[in-house]
């Protein structure tokens, strides 16, 4: 199966709802520069009330260079499941949060190519690789050629490899087509305004990566 994430949440309808359409993870922006960022006591309270109501998704925690005592800090503060590292400049940073309890998603970014050797030294619980703006970490809402994990060597490819940046319910089917991903990440491409979800869209989205599935359960 396709893990879907729905990223940028910053409401307890939108996770809900995220949640209701079969999304796998739920993610929370808690890097302050982000326009979908959210307070930590925020997402503490839309876990908890979700928990209540037995929903099943992981919780992701999305940081951009922050050191691993305040991601630990904050991943306990909110009850997180997953941490998503930006940033992280050391295989020890990750070993640190994952030592702690926590799974880990070391998040990359492509330009002209994978960054298969970076990859390489990191043991993680999953790989994002997002887009390469020369800017920002992550949050981009552009897409990059995803044929290029075509070139990985499937000796150095991650089992569990998440596809995010610049998704969105039209061109999911080609990112899976062409990338074959563990998981897709999607945040700006279902949104109806910055940090804020568009109901249909988020489940057109989920339900575009459970027709694929369907379909190689066919052939």
């Amino acid at each position: 199966m396709i893990c879907v994430k729905i990223c940028g949440l910053t409401t307890v309808e939108d996770a809900r709802w995220a949640w209701r359409c079969g999304a796998d993870l739920l993610g929370f922006i808690l890097a302050p520069a982000s326009p979908r960022y959210i307070l930590p006591e925020a997402v503490g309270e839309i876990v908890r009330q979700l928990r209540m109501e037995g929903c099943t998704a992981l919780y992701v925690g999305v940081f951009a260079g922050e050191s691993p005592d305040r991601v630990m800090d904050i991943m306990d503060h909110c009850a997180l499941d997953v941490a998503q590292l930006h940033g992280c400049k050391t295989p020890d940073e990750a070993r640190r949060v994952s030592d702690a309890g926590y799974d880990v998603i070391v998040a990359r970014r492509v330009a002209k190519k994978v960054p298969r050797d970076d990859l390489a030294r990191y043991d993680a619980w999953a790989y994002l690789l997002d887009t390469d703006d020369g800017a920002r970490e992550g949050g981009t809402g552009k897409s990059w050629r995803w044929a290029l994990l075509r070139d990985l060597p499937t000796a150095e490819r991650p089992e569990r490899l998440i596809v995010a940046g610049g998704l969105t319910p039209d061109n999911v089917a080609e990112a899976v087509a062409q990338a074959a991903p563990w998981g897709v990440d999607v945040s700006s491409g279902v949104e109806s305004a910055p940090g804020r979800k568009d109901p249909s869209r988020v489940q057109a989205f989920i339900e575009k990566v459970r027709t694929i599935e369907n379909r190689r359960g066919d052939t």
